[in-house]
């Protein structure tokens, strides 16, 4: 990948149709501006969300073939996360390059969940611009390396939160909403957990993303020596 805005070019792939382009790189806050020859990307981000998941599940499935679902889906989870999607978008240069609404900026910089959508519309572009081989390609680029490094399979910060809680005779995690807004169809909540006297905050575009977020950050405070 490049640290370069992308322009006629996005991770290798040269548009030829800069309508799918630039609908990609409007985000549906900008209502006006989100259609641009018929595309819209929310529907891009749509088509891009099922296109990645089909190519990850496939590299996953031929990496780890003794694996059980719970393991490759644990493996899945993580590298599909709103996480993992929006630092590939900062990585592929889109923070420069996506028009967005002033909300949409968060402490000076393009929410998590904003970057995370606009990588999956590009793919969804890609897909529509030169057919699933061509998106097939740009994914296993980016993905086979990430696949090949994995270790054991991650656990689930939420369970490994409550597993570290009983072992050591505390009380099980409690988590509270902080907050929740976003339209309907792009919601934003802000979880923290509790355990052991230690609280930590996390972002996701669901409650459940959210809370694992918190048990993932208050999990590191709480085993950092």
């Amino acid at each position: 990948m490049t640290d370069q805005a992308p322009g006629a070019e996005f991770l290798g792939h040269r548009f030829r149709d800069q309508r799918l382009l630039q609908a990609a790189l409007t985000h549906s806050s900008l209502a006006a501006g989100s259609r641009r020859g018929g595309f819209a990307f929310d529907r891009l981000e749509f088509l891009g969300d099922r296109v990645l998941g089909l190519v990850v599940a496939r590299l996953l499935l031929a990496a780890f073939e003794g694996e059980s679902e719970g393991e490759l889906g644990r493996r899945f989870a993580t590298l599909v996360s709103e996480p993992s999607l929006a630092a590939l978008a900062r990585e592929a240069g889109l923070p420069r390059a996506l028009r967005v609404a002033p909300g949409e900026m968060r402490d000076g910089e393009l929410r998590a969940s904003v970057l995370a959508d606009a990588f999956e519309a590009m793919l969804g572009a890609i897909h529509l611009d030169a057919g699933f081989e061509a998106a097939d390609a740009v994914l296993r680029g980016i993905f086979a390396p990430l696949v090949a490094g994995m270790g054991p399979p991650p656990r689930d910060p939420k369970t490994a939160l409550q597993e570290w809680a009983q072992g050591r005779g505390h009380a099980l995690p409690a988590y509270r909403t902080l907050s929740a807004a976003g339209p309907a169809h792009e919601p934003h909540f802000v979880v923290e957990a509790e355990a052991a006297g230690r609280r930590a905050s996390g972002e996701g575009g669901s409650k459940r993303e959210a809370e694992r977020a918190a048990a993932a950050s208050l999990l590191a405070a709480l085993e950092a020596p």
